[in-house]
């Protein structure tokens, strides 16, 4: 197995070190491991106990920090020179990642999940969701490695590259219209068979919620929405 292979499949355990002090510093070490063995004795030691310090980024990104600090540990940069390279791309990569994994590819591939398992199956939905997403998934994670690696301290050209910036551009948009699509095609399944009297008092529920976030209690959404929505459902069963 080569080094970078080993080191693509140490990354997708690179959270289970996970601590609120080094964050996943300790992780990103036992990843990059594989392309310092061939090191001097001395020079391999320095770089793992440097590894080992505070590091935080997306998960699916920290590839391209592993390899290009591994690769500015080949070069012999001085020790500054790769401390300041690995805080530097702390925020970088925990921003691009999260627009483009959490506002983009997520909601993504679950909007087009929803949207083929209310018109075919749940369980075609299931696995669209799965393809899309880890397909994405995986796809970064090659890229972020192979980018660092190959880039070294020059590495953030690869995060200002046309690709990344249009995808970050696309990224949000694609998952708003995934999710805007699937909501009442999801919605509309999951109404078949109730009564018109039921399908009206869902819609007068869901735009009480609306009124609530928008104008009322601006506050007043999400969880804390459902959870006292429960809550008056089960009163009302209750007393009914």
């Amino acid at each position: 197995m080569s080094p970078l292979v080993g080191v693509w499949l140490r990354t997708l355990l690179v959270q289970a070190s996970f601590s609120f002090d080094r964050m996943i510093g300790v992780g990103t070490a036992w990843a990059i491991q594989p392309l310092l063995r061939d090191l001097p004795p001395d020079r391999y030691r320095q770089a793992m106990c440097r590894a080992t310090q505070f590091f935080n980024a997306h998960p699916y990104l920290a590839g391209m920090a592993i390899g290009a600090l591994a690769r500015v540990e080949h070069q012999e940069l001085p020790e500054d020179t790769i401390v300041r390279l690995r805080q530097a791309l702390v925020s970088p990569l925990g921003s691009v990642g999260d627009k483009l994994i959490w506002a983009g590819l997520m909601p993504a591939s679950v909007g087009v999940g929803l949207i083929v398992g209310a018109l075919a199956s749940p369980l075609a939905g299931a696995i669209t969701f799965l393809v899309l997403y880890n397909t994405g998934h995986f796809t970064l994670r090659t890229w972020a490695l192979r980018e660092g690696w190959h880039n070294g301290r020059d590495v953030s050209r690869s995060l200002t590259a046309r690709g990344i910036q249009r995808g970050l551009r696309l990224a949000g948009p694609a998952g708003a219209l995934a999710v805007g699509l699937a909501i009442p095609i999801a919605g509309g399944w999951l109404a078949r068979g109730f009564a018109l009297q039921t399908k009206v008092s869902v819609a007068l529920v869901a735009a009480l919620a609306v009124a609530l976030a928008q104008w009322i209690l601006p506050s007043f959404r999400g969880l804390r929405f459902g959870v006292v929505a429960a809550l008056v459902a089960l009163l009302v069963g209750w007393l009914w």
